[in-house]
């Protein structure tokens, strides 16, 4: 459930933030690790992989462009899957921005930081956001998943197939937990599943992205307050 506060000081949020994101940051590390050594199998070097993390900083996103790059799509391909995926992040933006001071260019640096879990927690449940605690909460989980991927990335295969140890099952698992703690009354409910049953609905027949856009636009209108 959102832990996002109006009634501490910054630097109080901040380090709030900071302890609530390291349990994310912990399962990310799992994640990325699994990313750097799943990167060099799929023929990234080691710099590039780190890189990627550190710029990105999007599991699903980097997921789905590795998943286009090991089955032999070039960089469009890969770079449209990761932008649909990543599109999930267009109504987050939306909804913190009003939270984000300043101009153009610093709130756009400001929103660089936004990552699911980190997004959730600073919502304050009544449309703002605790904007230190958004920090706090995304520094753990940034510094994890570039620190796991780098040691996946420089160990290349000698950890092997790491989906033996049901690491596989991370990813999803991370998205059921934020999933879970959103689901407060019946209208999320109710939005959670719409959205989900749009999911379903184009898993089968639309490129991979094309769902999680479709569901995050009907999960926006669902959502949007009455006037």
């Amino acid at each position: 459930m959102p832990v996002g506060s109006a009634d501490r000081p910054p630097r109080a949020a901040f380090w709030a933030g900071v302890r609530a994101g390291t349990p994310y940051a912990l399962a990310g590390s799992v994640l990325s690790l699994s990313f750097g050594v799943l990167a060099r199998q799929a023929g990234f070097s080691a710099l590039g992989a780190i890189v990627m993390s550190a710029v990105v900083f999007a599991g699903s996103a980097q997921f789905a462009a590795l998943a286009v790059i090991a089955q032999g799509g070039g960089l469009p391909a890969a770079l449209g899957a990761a932008t649909l995926v990543h599109s999930r992040f267009l109504p987050m933006g939306i909804a913190l921005a009003p939270s984000l001071p300043g101009g153009p260019l610093r709130r756009a640096a400001e929103g660089q930081t936004v990552v699911d879990a980190s997004w959730a927690m600073a919502n304050r449940g009544d449309g703002s956001f605790d904007r230190p605690f958004l920090f706090g909460s995304s520094a753990p989980q940034y510094l994890s998943w570039v620190g796991g991927t780098a040691v996946g990335a420089l160990s290349g295969n000698a950890l092997g197939d790491l989906n033996r140890f049901g690491l596989d099952a991370v990813f999803p698992a991370f998205f059921l937990a934020l999933l879970l703690a959103e689901l407060r009354d019946r209208r999320s409910r109710a939005v959670a599943l719409a959205g989900g049953a749009v999911a379903l609905a184009l898993v089968p027949f639309t490129p991979p992205g094309v769902p999680v856009l479709a569901a995050s636009i009907a999960a926006l209108v669902g959502l949007r307050r009455p006037s």
